[in-house]
């Protein structure tokens, strides 16, 4: 569905993007990571058309952005991270009025306006000034206008910037159901949210591209440690230490004080992908301790993101 090779921009000697490239099957979720200042928004910009590139290729199915721009913004729909509406507009108007600018007309309009504002939960705020809506509002609203063509791919810049918890669940429960037909790319500083939405994910910093693979994959691949948690009973503190960072693979042991009960828990810090938990409770077995607790943590999107956007 999309195509980008060695994608660059330059601003007046500074390289915001630096030959990034990837690509994308239709129907698939893609988040676009990376701290402040990364590229994210240029890099959008540049697939949208909006910003020419200073060298590199953007192809959508059959077509190349710099022969055939118009042609390929037909296919997409675009929500920057501040949505364009008019404050002073009521919601059925303003819609009505990007239904128009979109060539829709008569009963092709009133339809996906429909479409519209039940998939985007607009009903009891169609007659309401869209500058008295919230942030949220605004957003569903920002989201109706970008698929009010239908496009193909639809690209969110910081879809849920602002947003307060519930408002951000609806919109990621609308995202996850428009994704089930359209290919979309979505960035985001909400690194949950990526988690829970995308399909895969992409992280930039500084301009270049960092990581990219499914979710889970990067979850699993990313850095060197794992962290394996227990909870012990009748066991010295020392004597765990002493035994347990014996075992291969483990780099260290942090061990924390006593709960109230008596029993200990500890962390293990391991290194490489293998699975410790098996020989960590064979070694257990040979004591007198007492195992009531032992699971391995599994890695989320926000440690893999510190350590492959981390200053050196």
């Amino acid at each position: 569905m999309i195509a980008v090779e060695n994608l660059t921009k330059y601003y007046d000697g500074f390289c915001a993007v630096d030959g990034i490239g990837f690509t994308m099957a239709g129907g698939e979720i893609l988040g676009l990571l990376g701290p402040n200042g990364a590229g994210k928004t240029t890099t959008l910009r540049m697939l949208t058309g909006y910003l020419r590139p200073t060298s590199g290729t953007i192809r959508v199915k059959d077509l190349d952005m710099e022969a055939d721009p118009v042609a390929i913004k037909r296919l997409m729909g675009y929500l920057p991270e501040s949505a364009p509406l008019y404050p002073g507009m009521l919601v059925y108007d303003y819609l009505s009025y990007v239904a128009n600018l979109r060539g829709l007309r008569g009963a092709a309009r009133e339809g996906r306006i429909r479409e519209l504002v039940a998939l985007c939960s607009l009903w009891d705020i169609m007659a309401k000034p869209i500058g008295d809506l919230s942030k949220g509002l605004k957003q569903r609203v920002g989201l109706a206008h970008a698929m009010m063509s239908d496009p193909e791919i639809l690209i969110l810049d910081e879809p849920t910037s602002g947003l307060d918890p519930n408002q951000i669940v609806e919109i990621r429960d609308i995202i996850r159901r428009i994704g089930r037909e359209k290919t979309i790319i979505l960035s985001t500083h909400i690194l949950s949210e990526a988690e829970a939405t995308c399909d895969r994910i992409v992280i930039i910093n500084k301009g270049r591209i960092v990581a990219d693979d499914r979710t889970e994959n990067l979850k699993r691949t990313a850095g060197q440690e794992h962290h394996i948690h227990l909870r012990l009973c009748h066991a010295a503190p020392d004597a765990v230490r002493e035994r347990l960072a014996a075992l291969e693979g483990v780099l260290r042991v942090e061990i924390a004080a006593p709960e109230g009960d008596g029993s200990l828990p500890l962390k293990l810090v391991c290194r490489g992908d293998r699975d410790r938990r098996e020989d960590i409770y064979r070694e257990i077995r040979a004591t007198d301790w007492i195992l009531t607790e032992l699971y391995q943590r599994s890695r989320d999107l926000e440690t893999v993101f510190r350590e492959l956007t981390k200053e050196s």
